[in-house]
């Protein structure tokens, strides 16, 4: 029998703005204690007069305690509703994208909160971050044959997610035989994705559209590349015309792939790779009179909650007057932020202290944020996280 969910008076009005998240104080619990919903159950969500607003799938033990499935009470999440979403997310990529190179779903984005997919041709990796969706984990199976039939289906969930819903990590081929060498191509550049063993799913496509703007503006220029990962920007860089590009990371296995991507595209000769505590790098090459004509910083998260939020805009602040010390008479640096709760004024306003800081000038030629396979949930703040500003830095 299916449960009812009712929330209390007035508590539906986020609901019907649009969003899909219910928190635990919204909950009448006299009418519908929450502690009587088994975690990743299936419920109707009822306003407080008792009509029906949707279908959510419920966890009594998280803070986010329900998340909408549907609109439609007669919906379940089952493997017709995931045909049915998948569908729609396939043919918005589709129309965005020559080749099957993307983020196939994006959790809220797409309406199937709690679940990413990233699609690297015949490969598709799996993150499943909610009870909710881990119950229909074989329909997930299912309804990805059904509408784009992969060869290989990796399930990868080692995010905090997943901890935030004491669920186990998991990293399991369940479907086909994953070849020696996961490839895609972004921007007319070839990498492989680390999908068992590299960051995430193994590739970040959400910074594709900024990467192309810069690959406009490197002919010819030397390029540093900070938290580099496997070479993103770098090798990207390399490939549209740059002359020279380092990439800088803390992890040494990053960079023999940042070395392998650079062969993999026949630039080689161009990339070079420096292992180290970015901070530290910057301070180095400073100290030993490198310049450079464009400088890309683009660190993890340093704001992950909100409490994070002043040291975070500190290390960003300090990070962007050490990259600017290091460019020539008229650079370019990329300044990107993948923290949510890093506001677009405020990162616009580090940038322009750091300059100030630096007695120089800037202005802003580009203001990039995530690709348009992560779209962002109108209602939903928190779907859009990333930053990418594309500054020049001169000085009178």
């Amino acid at each position: 029998m299916t449960q009812h969910l009712r929330l209390k008076k007035n508590a539906d009005k986020r609901l019907k703005a649009g969003h899909l998240w219910l928190y635990s104080n919204e909950i009448d619990n006299d009418q519908s204690p929450l502690k009587a919903f088994e975690p990743g159950a299936q419920a109707i969500v009822e306003a407080a007069g008792g009509k029906a607003l949707g279908v959510a799938y419920i966890n009594p033990h998280s803070l986010i305690c329900g998340r909408v499935v549907s609109r439609d009470p007669n919906v379940r999440l089952d493997r017709s509703l995931l045909v049915h979403r998948f569908k729609q997310a396939l043919a918005l990529r589709e129309s965005l994208f020559d080749k099957p190179f993307y983020r196939l779903v994006y959790g809220e984005g797409d309406l199937l909160p709690g679940l990413v997919i990233d699609r690297f041709g015949d490969v598709v990796v799996v993150q499943i971050n909610t009870l909710g969706m881990e119950k229909v984990r074989d329909q997930i199976i299912d309804a990805l044959n059904k509408v784009i039939e992969p060869s290989v289906i990796v399930f990868k969930g080692n995010t905090t997610g997943r901890q935030l819903e004491s669920m186990a990590p998991e990293i399991e081929v369940v479907q086909g035989t994953l070849p020696e060498r996961v490839l895609l191509e972004e921007n007319s550049t070839q990498f492989e994705a680390r999908v068992i063993d590299g960051q995430k799913t193994g590739w970040f496509y959400d910074h594709r559209i900024n990467r192309a703007r810069l690959n406009e503006m490197v002919e010819g220029r030397r390029v540093l590349d900070v938290f580099s990962y496997t070479g993103g920007w770098g090798i990207q860089a390399a490939t549209h015309g740059a002359r020279e590009v380092m990439c800088v990371d803390a992890s040494a296995s990053a960079l023999e792939q940042v070395k392998s991507n650079a062969a993999l595209n026949g630039v080689e000769d161009k990339v070079s790779t420096l292992m180290g505590d970015a901070f530290d790098v910057l301070s180095d090459l400073k100290a030993e009179g490198e310049k450079f004509d464009v400088v890309v910083l683009d660190p993890p998260a340093f704001i992950k909650k909100r409490k994070d939020i002043a040291n975070g805009e500190r290390a960003y602040g300090r990070l962007n007057r050490e990259a600017m010390r290091l460019l020539g008479r008229d650079g370019i640096l990329v300044s990107a932020s993948c923290s949510m709760h890093l506001a677009d004024d405020r990162h616009i306003d580090l940038v322009r202290g750091a300059a100030r800081h630096q007695d120089r000038n800037a202005q802003i030629v580009h203001q990039g944020h995530q690709g348009p396979d992560h779209p962002i949930h109108p209602a939903i703040p928190e779907t859009a996280y990333l930053k990418a500003l594309g500054v020049r830095v001169f000085r009178d």
